[in-house]
């Protein structure tokens, strides 16, 4: 049995699907392997090495009616294009159901409102199983949790995200401030990436009244060295849209310490959509959009909102 999240992995799409292969393997006696679709993300790799985990292979063709776990994502158009052909036996994941997914039996699907999927997978296997983990693994749990809240500054962070990461953090003797900012530096190093790369790094795709965009999320510690490449992000952005089915590409530069976004303006549309959406006028080829942090609980529904004139619960 395989075990895997979305397209793009980051931490906890990575992570997840270790702790899941980890659960079902060594606790619930059925063999499983975690997998990734793609090179997982800077600060993934990070994590993986600190933690002395190695990273799961990356997914190859995958037959039909192979066995299979989602895990951090329920929408079709960021897994594998034969994934209804495969036999889905669980989905675990924190995102709105998109639906399109079609399994051959009755499986176990839970999707609840947490800040990531490694906080919902610890309450799902109990605090026996939990307890069992390796340190490796507690150590990738709460590393997939520091990721997904941006250290509890993301408005998708809850409660339960908190009291799960002090405990982990408590048992393997973490401070998670210096810790996160480790992960945060990490994933702030964009060096080798491509400004292609670096927009497809985090982003998603979302249909809103016939309209496909791209919404990449470009969180970092140091803003200016992303916004200095924006000339060639901007031409990779008209470069996707000419290449690919997608009509719009949002990119916002997060800045986790300063809790803001950048969002690059690459054209006239753009410009538009950002008077439309946030109500914000600029004549720059950036604007800087105080408070936003996350793509689920902020910009999608504010898309949402302005382009279909209700309200709309985020991917």
């Amino acid at each position: 049995m395989f075990v895997f999240g979305h397209r793009s992995p980051d931490t906890d799409s990575t992570c997840s699907a270790l702790i899941w292969a980890w659960y079902l393997t060594e606790i619930k006696k059925v063999p499983a392997s975690a997998k990734v679709l793609g090179k997982p993300n800077n600060e993934a790799k990070f994590v993986l090495d600190y933690w002395g985990m190695t990273s799961p292979d990356i997914l190859g063709e995958l037959a039909a009616d192979t066995p299979v776990v989602i895990v951090d994502t329920n929408n079709p158009d960021e897994l594998p294009q034969n994934i209804n052909e495969c036999q889905i036996r669980e989905i675990i994941d924190h995102h709105k159901w998109v639906g399109g997914l079609v399994t051959k039996d009755i499986v176990n699907i839970t999707v609840r409102p947490l800040g990531c999927t490694a906080t919902l997978m610890i309450e799902l296997m109990g605090s026996k199983a939990a307890d069992e983990m390796p340190d490796g693994l507690k150590g990738l749990a709460l590393s997939c949790i520091l990721s997904d809240t941006l250290a509890f500054k993301s408005p998708t962070t809850t409660d339960h995200d908190r009291t799960v990461a002090g405990r982990l953090a408590a048992e393997l003797k973490v401070d998670i401030e210096t810790y996160a900012n480790q992960m945060f530096d990490a994933k702030s190093d964009i060096s080798g990436l491509s400004d292609r790369s670096l927009i497809a790094m985090d982003s998603k795709d979302y249909v809103i009244k016939e309209t496909k965009y791209r919404v990449s999320l470009l969180e970092t510690q140091t803003p200016q060295s992303v916004l200095n490449r924006k000339e060639g992000l901007k031409n990779a952005m008209s470069d996707i849209c000419a290449s690919s089915d997608v009509d719009q590409v949002l990119a916002f530069v997060i800045d986790i310490s300063k809790e803001e976004a950048t969002l690059i303006i690459p054209d006239g549309h753009t410009k538009a959509l950002l008077e439309q959406v946030f109500g914000v006028k600029t004549t720059e080829d950036t604007v800087v959009l105080p408070g936003i942090m996350s793509r689920k609980k902020q910009i999608i529904p504010a898309l949402h909102r302005s382009l279909e004139g209700g309200c709309n619960l985020a991917a």
